[in-house]
């Protein structure tokens, strides 16, 4: 595992743990928002590899402001979210390394593991965690 791989891929590491969003959902909450501009300007456009994106650019003199502030909104919490998490990473790589190597990508397991062993990371590790709020969240299951 390369640093750069970990930097890279840890914002869909952390996913459902870093605090932050709580139980919002920055990028549902833009698509609810644009619902009548995806349905009028975008219906045939398959979500996914920015494609949606890229059709309320082609149209965004027809968004709504409801859809424009809800488009803006995720980018900046996407933004912020993105930052923190590097912070993360930058600062627990070793930490990573050391106790979160075996673990499977995805779905908050390396944030969680990082979690689990939050007393026995190195101060630098510790300060990042809790400068970004990082804490687990309980599964609503």
């Amino acid at each position: 595992m390369t640093k750069t791989v970990v930097v890279a891929s840890v914002v869909l590491l952390f996913a459902g743990v870093a605090a932050g969003w709580g139980s919002e959902d920055p990028v549902q909450d833009a698509v609810e928002a644009c619902k009548p501009e995806i349905e009028t300007y975008c219906s045939q456009v398959a979500p996914g590899d920015g494609r949606l994106l890229a059709c309320f650019y082609a149209h965004e003199d027809k968004l709504s402001g409801r859809c424009g502030w809800a488009l803006y909104e995720a980018a900046a919490k996407l933004e912020h979210f993105s930052t923190a998490v590097t912070h993360v990473a930058n600062a627990c790589w070793d930490d990573l390394v050391e106790h979160c190597a075996d673990v499977e990508m995805g779905e908050g397991r390396v944030a969680e593991c990082l979690l689990e062993h939050e007393n026995e990371v190195s101060e630098g590790c510790q300060q990042a965690i809790d400068d970004v709020g990082l804490e687990m969240v309980e599964d609503e299951g």
